[in-house]
């Protein structure tokens, strides 16, 4: 059976994707939005093979919930970016009860791989609306605090709470949520530099109302992924619980090898992620000029063998902090977009239904998969029996 060009496009307009998306998630290479406008237009059909697969979009995600199993816990996905931090909780028997993330892009990916789409604004949610739940999970921005009030609140006598602190934040949504549903344990992810930022008042903010004030037993680590992966990325792992669980650091499972570039590598690449001769002669000068002024600003190349830079949100820009040596005398390339999805621990299954530009975007503010799996796992150990009757 091939589809109608009424039919595909009927199936891209339910999944709401642009012909360029719907592509994208489709797998297809450069010409992909040529082919999605022939076939809407009736010029061209899909395969069979492509017809039966475009039929089980939005039907069957890939990570979709089992729902015949009883989940050993339940959880939210608060600032759910891709699901990153969802995936390996849900593989561990929890069941995601509510998830939020404003950026519209985002949710097309979420949706096409969770089945699910994700509220938009936390600050327009009421916890009364949220079902009751086991785990709350957030990879929240890091906000600076202002302390003004509350210095003057207390120098008049008077008590200050989280709201005071924390009002304005999106820290704030997360603690807003913790006091009024209470859940048994928590996750947050965020920068390294959480720590050190606004010179240290934004974390001591979060420890005192996560500890004193909410009364969460909180333990933090900065974790690097290359222990995990063949990405150099360091980022803080907050971690509490309600009661005073057995929980160590000391317990996790990180192994100390990684992997090697040449794990994540596609063997066919496109021409289009090769740098013009323009970019690259931009690149090698703006390298040499900070390395004769003592600093090491510039590009990242790497070969199979190496560990790469810590992938960020904007290397849709110019790819410069990893690229990819295609050997001597030839410009290098940028990753593609599912290099950076094996970068940061997405299974090759994961769709990936958005624009290049978006999707280094979404990979670049994920997390690191395998790194939360193992926090994960350290978490429900604690709590014994996944928490259940916990």
């Amino acid at each position: 059976m091939q589809l109608s060009s009424g039919e595909v496009k009927a199936k891209r307009q339910e999944l709401g994707l642009t012909q360029k998306e719907f592509a994208a998630a489709l797998g297809m290479g450069s010409n992909g939005e040529r082919t999605v406008r022939r076939w809407e237009a009736g010029e061209t059909k899909p395969t069979a093979a492509e017809s039966k697969y475009i039929s089980t979009l939005g039907h069957h995600a890939p990570f979709e919930p089992n729902e015949e199993r009883e989940p050993a816990f339940t959880f939210i996905d608060l600032f759910a970016g891709i699901g990153g931090i969802r995936m390996p909780f849900q593989e561990l028997g929890g069941e995601c009860v509510f998830s939020c993330e404003w950026d519209k892009f985002a949710q097309k990916t979420y949706r096409m791989n969770y089945g699910e789409t994700p509220a938009g604004d936390i600050r327009e949610v009421a916890a009364s609306d949220i079902p009751d739940f086991d785990v709350l999970l957030a990879g929240f921005p890091c906000q600076p605090f202002s302390l003004a009030g509350v210095s003057k609140k207390r120098s008049l006598g008077r008590a200050t709470g989280f709201e005071d602190k924390t009002q304005g934040t999106l820290f704030f949504e997360v603690a807003r949520i913790l006091n009024e549903k209470r859940p048994k344990a928590f996750l947050l992810e965020n920068v390294k530099n959480l720590v050190s930022h606004d010179r240290g008042n934004t974390f001591d903010v979060i420890m005192q109302v996560l500890q004193d004030e909410l009364g969460y037993h909180v333990h933090y680590k900065v974790l690097d992924s290359k222990g995990w992966t063949c990405q150099h990325r360091e980022r803080i792992y907050i971690v509490g619980f309600r009661d005073d669980v057995d929980f160590s650091w000391d317990d996790l499972d990180c192994p100390q090898n990684g992997q090697k570039a040449a794990e994540i590598l596609e063997t066919d690449v496109d021409d289009r992620y090769v740098l013009s001769d323009k970019l690259w002669s931009y690149l090698k000068a703006y390298k040499a000029k900070h390395e004769a002024a003592g600093n090491g600003f510039g590009y990242g190349l790497i070969t199979p063998s190496d560990t790469t830079r810590t992938l960020s949100a904007r290397y849709h820009k110019d790819g410069s902090e990893i690229l990819v040596s295609r050997g001597e005398g030839l410009n290098p390339r940028k990753l593609t977009p599912r290099e950076c999805a094996r970068l940061q621990g997405f299974p090759d299954q994961f769709i990936i239904p958005v624009s290049d530009t978006q999707a280094y975007r979404q990979f670049g503010n994920s997390v690191t998969v395998p790194v939360i799996r193992s926090v994960a796992k350290l978490m429900m150990e604690a709590c014994q029996d996944g928490l259940r009757g916990a």
